[in-house]
């Protein structure tokens, strides 16, 4: 949970919950009502969010969308070209069709190979022309990137689910782009609160429009354990069957898991598990007697308390345990990281913490994975290779610090900027404020190259969104949490520098607005952006 709280702060979160509700959102219902309040200037190329690297509007160069359109897939295109045609299909109501060569007509042509070396393997080209749109990129990440800028260019109304009866027109224009960043995550703490997988794909595509290329799944902690391990079945079918405040729970089996891994690789987004250790682990032990050092399982818990558990650091049964559950989550993943957690770890001696972390650390090597974790790792010296992800509010962490000095790179969660599930202010109907209230403006104005002191740009793996889920039960939920906020922490870790400002930001971000609305997304109505 990342966080110090009182008992009765704790208690008051966790009885509201029965409670909590979201205010009604106001401003456009439906996909129309949005297009009106849009405005013809809003979907010029510089109008993206995140910014690109380079941009320029074309007025004249405008393309529309007709039922003769088609979109031309080059060689390795074609994933990604049926992913454009799922899009744009459900509101305007044509086939377009995907073919291999457009034979002179209207079409959105996605092309792999010779684009500006600027753009690298994420980066992309796209040019709006009155006879059509052309998008090039090295790889195919580039090109998934690259349309979710296309769907922008478009009326918010491309993003509703059934047939708009009205003219789709391509703002016109240049686009050169490429990230600041390479690893750019989202966080969904499946744990405190499980969310069945359909909930969990529907945040995936949320978040993939902003070019989000991670998410971390919080799999394990002391309120639940959500991922079945067939060599300690326990796991999953006694300690899954809570979470916070109460109600059942639920777990994924490994076939959902493997479903859900591919679905978001199918968003060009790689899951990287967290089974957090040594502390965060009661359900565990709740489930096997042996993981307590006294061999008596203590019962599962449903409060949001945390650093009250740990594993058994001095026996031998508790990496054997360890062994197998990093053995099953290895071999579901394709992905390079696995998270070993480390945070929060106060009923573990600093001693037996640095033992536990030697010990673990070259199993996650053993079955092929590099390690990320809580910056609490860093105190270990763990490889170079391994991400410590940084949590702390106040811009200075000596651990952190040496360990980019020895060449690992910091991942950028800071929890006073980057934590989703932090209330917006004092009247917010979800989330906690341990590490102040975020609002929009907060939650974007900082730099993950100047945050922590002895960490520069170089030093910065990337920026992750953390959402726990103490307080949010449905999708709803998550959404308020998550949008606007999620926008900008994705702005920070894919556009340039030189592009940040909140003045200009506030703007692109407005524009948002009818698109969440198309898409049903329940988002926080800032007062810090003028959303008509």
């Amino acid at each position: 949970m990342r966080k110090r709280l009182s008992r009765a702060v704790l208690g008051a979160a966790v009885v509201s919950l029965a409670t909590l509700g979201l205010p009604a959102m106001a401003g456009p219902a439906t996909a129309a009502e949005a297009d009106r309040h849009q405005g013809k200037t809003e979907r010029g190329v510089t109008d993206v969010v995140p910014a690109p690297v380079q941009a320029k509007a074309d007025a004249r160069a405008n393309f529309s969308l007709s039922p003769h359109t088609v979109i031309r897939a080059g060689k390795g295109a074609d994933q990604v070209a049926e992913y454009l045609r799922g899009l744009l299909r459900p509101a305007t109501g044509y086939r377009l069709p995907v073919v291999s060569k457009s034979w002179g007509g209207p079409a959105i042509s996605l092309e792999l190979g010779h684009a500006d070396q600027r753009v690298g393997t994420e980066g992309y080209q796209l040019k709006v022309t009155r006879d059509g749109v052309s998008l090039r990129a090295n790889t195919t990440d580039g090109l998934f990137s690259g349309v979710q800028t296309l769907r922008q260019l478009l009326p918010s109304a491309i993003d509703a689910k059934t047939v708009q009866h009205r003219a789709w027109t391509v703002a016109g224009g240049s686009i050169l782009d490429y990230p600041r960043f390479g690893y750019r995550g989202a966080m969904l703490d499946v744990a405190r609160h499980f969310f069945a997988p359909d909930q969990v794909k529907a945040y995936i595509d949320q978040i993939a429009q902003y070019k989000i290329n991670t998410l971390h799944l919080h799999l394990a902690d002391d309120q639940g354990w959500r991922i079945e391990i067939k060599s300690w079945p326990r796991l999953a079918t006694y300690g899954g069957q809570t979470q916070v405040g109460g109600g059942k729970g639920g777990y994924y089996t490994q076939e959902q898991y493997k479903d859900l891994v591919a679905y978001a690789a199918s968003r060009h987004i790689t899951v990287v598990p967290e089974i957090d250790m040594p502390g965060h682990t009661n359900a565990a032990q709740a489930s096997y007697a042996e993981l307590n050092c006294d061999g008596v399982a203590p019962p599962l818990r449903t409060d949001i308390e945390v650093g009250y558990s740990s594993l058994c650091i001095n026996k031998d049964i508790t990496y054997k345990f360890l062994d197998d559950v990093l053995r099953e989550v290895s071999a579901l993943t394709p992905g390079k990281y696995v998270n070993i957690g480390g945070d929060e770890a106060h009923a573990t001696k600093p001693e037996d913490y640095l033992t536990f972390e030697k010990k673990v650390q070259p199993i996650v090597a053993k079955y092929g994975k590099l390690i990320t974790g809580w910056h609490d790792i860093a105190k270990s010296q763990p490889p170079a290779s391994a991400i410590p992800q940084f949590w702390g509010t106040d811009g200075v962490n000596a651990d952190v610090a040496a360990a980019a000095a020895r060449g690992n790179k910091i991942l950028m969660s800071p929890a006073n900027k980057a934590y989703l599930d932090m209330q917006y202010n004092k009247d917010s109907p979800l989330g906690l404020h341990w590490a102040g209230y975020v609002e929009v403006k907060d939650a974007y104005d900082w730099d993950p190259s100047t945050f922590l002191q002895g960490v520069s740009e170089s030093q910065v793996a990337g920026v992750e969104a953390p959402l726990w889920s103490e307080t949010l039960v449905t999708n709803d939920n998550i959404e308020y949490m998550a949008f606007p906020r999620l926008a900008g922490h994705a702005e920070i870790a894919w556009s340039p520098k030189a592009t940040h400002n909140w003045d200009t930001y506030r703007v692109r971000l407005a524009k948002q607005g009818p698109r969440w609305t198309a898409q049903g997304i329940d988002f926080y109505r800032s007062p810090q952006v003028d959303w008509k």
